[in-house]
This record gives structure tokens, sequence and C-alpha cells, in this order.
């Protein structure tokens, strides 16, 4: 047995043990899908496991994120600090191999994957980014950018919706440097994939505009190089190279079968595992041979980042504007420049969605790599930076993207874009629609990715579209996702200030929640928004009889509420929340100065669902809502209907005043 065969059996036998370890876990895909990884990772892929986040390296997910212990086999052969400690403790508290790959938590994983298709989603983000920088910085002598992204999946995730999605996208934008490698195995959970999946997959990424590239024996190592090879000359389409497998290789009574896919292998074929592939180390042991063969195998390995950065010493001499620019894209910082054009935009009555327009046209001449665009809403959304060209496969220097009637692809893209590096992306539909957006939100917040979020149509002020297009829940199913910021502003000064947060977020996703209907410009409306919750009226004596927290447009008729309150001798604070969490952040301090504890008598009001404000308003307080769907019918007419009204508001509030 040649030390290739035994390199690629190491890695069969140490997942199938961290899974028998644990106890937990997916024996199928590491153990049917070894030969092709390690091909890729040996024979083809640029990386570097001394500096994992080098600029120019190729990228690689593991869309099928259950088959984990593949991938930490890998990276634990190829330097990547993965202990066998490490593997030994799979999918235990605060290891370093958990259950499914996560970004930033193990070194080596360029994305958090396990839902399925997420991660064809995200790599062809990755393309794309690949695409733009190359295109604004690649020189006919300096080929600085210049790296492939690769993904691995299984029949589930070519099952799922959004990974069609991506790749109709990918084949319209030729994205060429994309390579999927299909691990193509018939099995599912509930067993073979005829019972529900019987689609001819190659014919059906022809159909999107790819190559398609089969090997019939997963195995064979030199067909799997061969095919990666071919895929990496195309020079107009993405690849997807099938090969065709079998679910839990070499282990005898569970090969083939989907009792492999997603329980242990039981110690029965386990030692049936080791006896076929003539494994002899013991436990979470590796030959000799193979660590000699790893250890020489990942010294080459630094010539790539070496070449590199011998290619950026050139270029930072010959191009040196380009080359600052370049290191500006990838310190993530926000100079003042970006903050100052936020601000100077005309300030006056108008919907949110319009002020967000505007900032993010001026915003868009000095911040140089914010790119992104709408699912096919951009003229309605106000998202289209209008002195930039559209992101092609003839322009891939255009920063707007036509993403297509495609939500759910679109935000994943959108992570895989930031996920790269060297850009700032955000995405924009209709709020009602960030239902199909959901899952990839949770992953930027879950990654830690300052993804922006333009979701506009905020109420049932979207009117005559009638309730498919009111979203009523969607705020309460946002801000219930942990690490997230949603800010909904109530004029165009909280608008810049929705940005700016936005903008200088690091590690947080930002959703801005902008109106279809004008908003008043508000007299006190001020920077304080960037905490999330301030003071927008004062009360007029120095004791508070009530306090009306609200947001966006119903803001001023809360202003409106309370001054008509004053006027009856009433003492009434309006505090303006355009964001839960940010002021939920503040110190304690801050959140009794605007918030006193001592004052029970609280209303909110916002034209969605009652539900997230019982924090805020308490036993005692009242919240108006909308706890209903909506109706077609002019947007006033129903805010009429709804009680989203000035006099609705003093009748509450004069309610708790009474008691």
């Amino acid at each position: 047995m040649d030390v290739k065969q035994k390199v690629i059996n190491t890695i069969r036998v140490l997942s199938a043990e961290a899974i028998e370890k644990a106890n937990s876990g997916h024996p199928g895909l590491p153990l049917g899908a070894a030969p092709a990884a390690f091909t890729l990772f040996n024979e083809h892929l640029k990386h570097n496991p001394k500096n994992p986040d080098w600029i120019n390296r190729d990228r690689f997910i593991l869309s099928a994120g259950h088959g984990s212990m593949l991938l930490y086999s890998l990276l634990n052969l190829y330097g990547y600090g993965l202990k066998i400690e490490d593997l030994e403790n799979f999918r235990q508290f605060d290891s370093l191999t958990p259950g499914h790959p996560e970004y930033k938590h193990t070194k080596g994983v360029e994305a958090s994957t396990g839902p399925l298709g997420q991660g064809i989603a995200m790599g062809i983000g990755m393309a794309i980014a690949e695409r733009h920088l190359a295109a604004l910085f690649n020189k006919d002598d300096n080929k600085l950018i210049d790296h492939m992204t690769y993904i691995l999946c299984g029949d589930g995730c070519l099952q799922e919706g959004i990974s069609n999605e991506a790749s109709s996208l990918a084949g319209t934008l030729k994205l060429n440097k994309l390579v999927v490698l299909y691990d193509s195995n018939n099995i599912t959970i509930e067993g073979d994939t005829e019972v529900a999946f019987t689609e001819n997959v190659r014919a059906r990424y022809e159909a999107l505009g790819w190559n398609t590239l089969l090997v019939e024996d997963g195995n064979d190592i030199e067909a799997i190089s061969k095919a990666i090879a071919e895929a990496k000359k195309s020079t107009d389409k993405p690849t997807l190279i099938e090969i065709k497998t079998k679910i839990g290789y070499g282990a005898t009574g569970k090969e083939g079968t989907a009792g492999a896919h997603g329980a242990p292998l039981g110690a029965e074929s386990l030692a049936a595992l080791r006896k076929n592939l003539t494994y002899e180390e013991e436990d979470f042991n590796v030959s000799q041979d193979v660590l000699d063969y790893m250890k020489e195998k990942c010294e080459e390995l630094d010539k790539y980042e070496e070449d590199w950065y011998k290619q950026l010493e050139t270029y930072k001499a010959k191009y040196k504007a380009d080359y600052n620019k370049l290191m500006s894209f990838y310190n993530g910082e926000v100079s003042e420049e970006v903050l100052k054009a936020m601000t100077d935009i005309e300030l006056k009555d108008d919907a949110s969605r319009a002020s967000s327009g505007k900032v993010l046209n001026k915003v868009s001449h000095v911040l140089e790599n914010i790119i992104g665009g709408s699912a096919d809403l951009g003229p309605s959304n106000k998202s289209v930076m209008n002195d930039e060209k559209y992101f092609s496969s003839e322009c891939p220097e255009g920063r707007n993207i036509h993403f297509g009637v495609r939500e759910h692809a679109m935000a994943a893209i959108c992570n895989g874009i930031l996920l790269h590096g060297g850009l700032r992306s955000y995405a924009a539909t209709f709020l009602v629609f960030s239902d199909y957006m959901k899952p990839s939100i949770r992953l930027a917040s879950l990654m830690n990715l300052p993804a922006i979020y333009i979701l506009t149509h905020d109420s049932i002020g979207v009117g005559e579209d009638g309730p498919t297009h009111q979203p009523i829940e969607h705020l309460a199913m946002l801000r219930s996702i942990p690490n997230i910021n949603v800010i909904r502003p109530a004029d165009s000064r909280e608008v810049i200030y929705a940005w700016q947060s936005a903008l200088m977020s690091k590690e947080t996703p930002t959703c801005l929640i902008l109106s279809r209907q004008g908003l008043k410009l508000l007299d006190n409306s001020s920077e304080e928004a960037l905490k999330g919750g301030y003071i927008v009226h004062k009360e007029a004596k120095d004791a508070i009889d009530a306090i009306i927290i609200a947001t966006g447009s119903e803001v001023a008729l809360s202003i409106e509420a309370a001054k008509d309150l004053e006027a009856k001798g009433k003492s009434i604070r309006v505090v303006s929340m355009p964001s839960q969490e940010i002021f939920l952040n503040q110190d304690k301090e801050y959140i009794e100065k605007i918030l006193p504890s001592n004052v029970k008598r609280r209303v909110s009001v916002e034209a969605l669902s009652t539900m997230p404000w019982g924090k805020f308003v308490g036993l005692e307080g009242t919240a108006i809502g909308i706890d209903r769907f909506g109706s077609s019918a002019p947007g006033k007419v129903l805010f009429e209907k709804y009680g989203i009204t000035k006099e609705h508001v003093e009748e509450e509030v004069s309610k708790l005043i009474e008691k």
C-alpha cells in the first residue's frame, strides 16, 4: 500500500474512531469522501497551515457540515493545530472539534456549515469576492488576487433550494474559479435518495450554465485529481464534479446504507473497517510513515504564501496607491471620511427607505469596498448605488449585484463575500421576505459577520399589497436571534446613525428596518440614536406621569399624543428606541436615565407584533401594536383601523394615569 492510500485510510479511521468515542456523529461521509478531500488538499489546494488566513489562499468549504470529522482529520494531519486529543474530544463541550464546523472556532474552517446548501451559497459569495477584487487590483504583470474556491457537498446539499438559487446565479455570472465536489452516494438519513430525489444532477447543472464532470470511482485518486485539474482550466463556467462514492466505505454491515449516515459504526463495524483497510495502528495513533509524509508535505505548503508575499512586495513597489487601497479594504476600519459622508445628506420629511438610499449613495463614493444589491427590488428598496456599475461576467468591477428573486441565496452569498475578506456586503428586500433569509441571517450572527440587511416596507404601511406583504411578526423573529442589531429609525436623521452603527459594527449583523411611507423629520432626533434609545420628547414637569416608547413611523404620532396630553396638564416622556439590542447593551446608569425604574406607567407603540415589548412596559404597562394579519387598503386607512393613531395612544396613556 502506497503512502497516499495510507493517509486516506488514516483519515477514515481517525474519523470513525472519534465518532465512536463521542457516541455521536456522521461517519458515512468521511469514509466515502476521504479520497476526494485528500486529493484536493494534497494536490491542488493552495493553503498554508502556518497562516490559514493569508489573503490569496484557495478557499475550501465543507458544505455537508455533518461530515465534520473528515475536515478535522485533514486539519490534524496538515498541521492546522488540531491535536489527537482534540479529535478524541469530538463533540464535547468547549472542544475545538464541535459537531459541525464553526468559523473562528477552529483554524482552517472557512465557514460555519451544517444547514445543508449554505456552504454552496457562501462559496459562491467567496468566488464573487475573488472575481471583484481581481478586477479592481490585478495588473497585466501581476495577478495578485488569483485563487480558487472549492466546495464539498452531498446529495442533501443539492436537494436544498438555496443551492439551486445560488448555483443558478453562479452560472449566470460565469464564476469559473469555483469548483463543487459532489459526494454522490445516493443515501440520505431516510434511505436511498430515489425515495425523493431522482433528477439528473449533472443535467440540471448543465442547464444552470456549469461545466460538469463525472468520476465513476470515488477511490480513484488519479481520476479525481485529473477532474479537478480539468475544472481549474475553465475560463467561462463554474464546475460541478460528481464523484460516485460509497457511504460508510469499508465498514462491513454499514457500507452503502443509511445506517452509516448519522450514527457511530459500532464496535463490530469499526473493527471490520480497520481490518478491511489493513489499518494496524492503535486507537488514535498514526503510523510513522504517514507522519513523515505529512510533515514533508506541510513544509512544501509554505511556498504558496512565500511566493505570494514576494509578488505582493513587487506589487507594492510598482503600484503603491493600489497596494494601499487593498490594505485598507482588508483592515475593515471605517474612516472619518466615510462618517462625514454619512452625515452629509439633506434632512427632511422622507420615507426612511429613501433616506437610506441617499446615505448609501453618499457612502459608496468614499467606501469603495462596499458591494451588494437586492433580490429584484432595488428601486423599491432604494438599494442601488446610482453611480456604480452592475457586477457581471463582463463587468466584474461593478459593485451593484443583481441577485434575482433569490432572497435566501442572496443573504448567504453576502455572508460568503464577508468571509472572503476585503469587502463589505449588503442585501436588500422587503421586511416580510426576511422569512426567506432567516437561516442565513442566523448564520451571519453565529459567525460574527457584520452583514447589513436593508429591509424595507416595514409595516402595514405597505398598504394595498395586503397581508401577504405586511410584516407583523418579523421584528420579533429578528430580535430573537442572538448577536444581532435590529434598527428601526424614526426619521432621516436616525437613518444616518443607523447606517453609521451598521458600518462601524465589526462582529454583529445589522437589520435596517425602513418604511415605505413618509416620515416626519423630528425636532429632537439626535446622535443619541446610536445608543439604541433616547429621550426624543422631554416631559413637561420634573415628575413623569407616563413614558411612551416608540420606533419608526410611530415616534412622530407618539410625540403628538404627548403634546396633546401635556395640554391637559400631564407630563409625558417620549423615548425613541430604534434598537432594543443596542439600548440594552448600554450601561445600567444610562438605561435608568432613559427609563426610570420607578415609572411603571409605560406604553410602547410599534405597528408590528407586541411580543418584544413586555420587557420594557412590564406587567403594569400597555403595548400598542398589531397581533393579527393586516388587510389590503391604503396605509393611512390601515393605521386608523388598527389603532396606530395618536388618539389611541392618548387613550391608552390616559387609562394608565387614571388607574
